[in-house]
């Protein structure tokens, strides 16, 4: 019963090895994958039948050795030649209270790929920060979703922080390739007109339904939060990472920066698979919800309708709030 655990766990090791060379080489890589699968298959016939397992074996591991030396050396990169939406590092200075956010996005969009780049920088005063939205955005069904922050303050400022793949010209997002080493971390940071306009007003194929959330936590950790993102852009700008789709990503994203993490939650499988991920803050009690199921929470928090028939203007903010009164904690925004 072993060897055929042990089969599996090669075979499954294997696959992984393979799909590294499919998404990171562009040279050889059938090639590559074509050895290893056949290296893989004769350790595990060797295992069975006895024969040559050592020769094979030494081979096997001296192949894994190599693999694991050129994979690891793998490093991500701020210096390459990125698409426009992702093209410029936002970063941040701090002088007391106040926040100096430089690159924050603003784009004019005709279409989602047809805009007019454009970026501002701001002064955010964190003792004015007194709210944070969660943003669930889905188009491929009520599992998956991309999910994000807005942070609003006092004096009507807000600053909406996404995690995304940093994707180079000409490259798509793919979920499997995101597994690997082919994608740089990168933090979207925009006003909301940018961020969320472009879900609920721009993208039609496919279209984005999009919903919005008051978190339910206290401000002193909110300010936190808000404060670990920039020290986050901050990070990047000067030491780029890798983003995964399993553990880097949009939503376990939030979760490391605290949001949900903290003494009544246990991690879970509505973090990964992200479309449920508001249903569990809701469970844990993380989101302001007037007394109201879940379901009735979700559809208030609908707000495609509420610009549906509206261009994208400076009061954006307020329109996708505007409509918001079933709670008098949520209209001050």
């Amino acid at each position: 019963m072993l060897k055929y655990f042990f089969s599996l766990f090669i075979i499954l090791f294997g696959i992984y090895i393979d799909l590294s060379f499919y998404y990171i080489l562009d040279s050889f890589s059938l090639l590559y994958i074509l050895l290893f699968s056949l290296l893989s298959v004769s350790f595990i016939i060797s295992l069975f039948l006895k024969r040559y397992y050592r020769l094979v074996l030494g081979v096997y591991l001296l192949s894994v050795g190599i693999w694991s030396y050129w994979y690891v050396g793998i490093k991500p990169s701020n210096n390459k030649e990125w698409q426009k939406d992702v093209e410029v590092l936002s970063y941040a200075t701090f002088k007391g209270n106040l926040a100096h956010v430089y690159n924050i996005r603003d784009f004019k969009y005709k279409t989602e790929t047809d805009y007019i780049p454009s970026y501002y920088d701001s002064v955010f005063d964190i003792d004015k920060l007194d709210g944070i939205d969660f943003i669930a955005t889905y188009w491929m069904g009520k599992d998956i979703a991309h999910t994000f922050l807005s942070f609003s303050f006092s004096d009507g400022k807000h600053l909406a922080i996404s995690v995304e793949a940093r994707k180079e010209k000409g490259e798509s997002y793919s979920i499997l390739s995101g597994f690997f080493k082919t994608t740089e971390l990168y933090y979207v940071v925009a006003n909301e007109k940018d961020l969320i306009g472009l879900r609920t007003n721009i993208r039609k194929n496919p279209p984005e339904q999009v919903y919005m959330y008051k978190i339910n936590a206290k401000l002193k950790n909110e300010k936190k939060v808000f404060i670990n993102y920039l020290k986050k852009l901050n990070r990047l700008k000067e030491k780029p990472e890798f983003y995964n789709t399993l553990t880097t990503n949009c939503t376990t994203t939030i979760w490391n920066n605290s949001i949900i993490n903290n003494d009544k939650t246990s991690f879970s499988w509505k973090i990964l698979l992200s479309g449920h991920s508001a249903e569990y803050l809701y469970e844990k009690n993380l989101l302001k919800t007037c007394g109201m199921s879940f379901k009735e929470l979700e559809k208030k928090a609908y707000i495609n309708p509420l610009v549906k028939d509206k261009n994208i203007t400076k009061s954006y903010s307020f329109d996708i709030r505007n409509s918001i009164s079933y709670c008098s904690e949520l209209q001050r925004h």
